[in-house]
């Protein structure tokens, strides 16, 4: 991770910092297993330097954007890059102060506590994902309030009170618009540094997609690339729902031609099907069409 930052030209004195931390912080062997090996980069130099002195300063980061912007990946990326031990903390509406610290169990005779995600990210040292936590209570979320501020301990009912290793960070995401949304209030957001995750541009969508199938001839990853930025626009403009702008999607679909499949049925069933409105998939079918012909094969865009 760090070779590749210095390739994107992130400041070589934040790389130092980051390399200073991880010589700093230790992983223990039971939990080197989930320090994140990315799939996926993230590209994007200013915000790879925000988000790097936040962590490094001793803050926590919200990452807000729309869909497609990256803000998961960054998230893995930043584990990576510090050398840290991940936890993916979903939220839903059902979330709760014990799904997120942990709750009473019974093993080996009496009663003891099951330590959540929150509770063995603390203890580790970690960086733990917050995924779309719009999506849970607030309520549910005042639980967080010490761990998130300076105070940084967890305080659980009827056991002890543990403090954040001091290399524990927090990294929530969250998208407006998607249904079961809601505001966070001010108390949690005031815990929080915010980027507000930019929309990948074509040239750097390119970047990731050559990156990523390096065989993909350079016509195609463009087209590629063009096709996404065409769906966005459409989106923007509200001709389509967000529905088909679906990067994993279109990612998917590479490989699948890379599998063997026809560019047609690929970019049907990573983008066309993702709409569920018969006159919207016409639509989408139509923007393909005008960019990438469906009956390309495998030999014919890959070297």
């Amino acid at each position: 991770m760090l070779d590749f930052l210095r390739r994107e030209g992130v400041n070589e004195n934040i790389i130092a910092q980051i390399e200073k931390f991880r010589a700093d912080y230790s992983v223990d062997d039971k939990a080197a297993y989930r320090i994140p090996k990315p799939k996926y980069f993230y590209y994007g130099v200013q915000v790879w330097e925000e988000a790097a002195t936040a962590l490094l300063s001793g803050e926590n980061l919200l990452l807000v954007g729309p869909k497609a912007t990256g803000k998961n990946v960054l998230a893995e990326n930043l584990a990576a890059a510090f050398g840290r031990p991940g936890w993916d903390i979903s939220f839903y509406l059902n979330t709760d102060a014990a799904s997120l610290i942990g709750t009473d169990t019974f093993k080996n005779g009496e009663v003891s506590l099951r330590r959540g995600p929150i509770y063995q990210c603390a203890e580790s040292g970690g960086f733990g994902v917050l995924d779309e936590i719009n999506m849970a209570k607030n309520e549910s979320l005042a639980v967080l309030h010490a761990t998130l501020d300076f105070r940084r301990i967890i305080d659980v009912p009827g056991y002890d009170r543990i403090e954040l290793a001091p290399c524990t960070r927090f990294i929530a995401t969250m998208n407006y618009g998607y249904a079961g949304t809601r505001e966070i209030n001010e108390a949690l957001a005031s815990r929080f540094m915010v980027i507000n995750m930019p929309i990948i541009g074509e040239e750097d969508l390119k970047k990731l997609l050559t990156v990523q199938f390096p065989t993909l001839k350079d016509e195609y990853a463009g087209q590629f690339a063009g096709l996404f930025q065409d769906l966005r626009k459409k989106c923007d403009s509200s001709e389509i729902s967000t529905k088909a702008l679906d990067l994993r999607g279109l990612m998917a679909a590479v490989q699948l031609v890379k599998n063997g499949l026809s560019v047609g049925q690929a970019l049907e069933m990573g983008i066309v099907n993702k709409s569920f409105d018969d006159f919207e998939r016409q639509l989408v079918s139509d923007l393909i069409a005008t960019r990438i012909p469906g009956k390309l094969s495998s030999a014919d865009i890959f070297e």
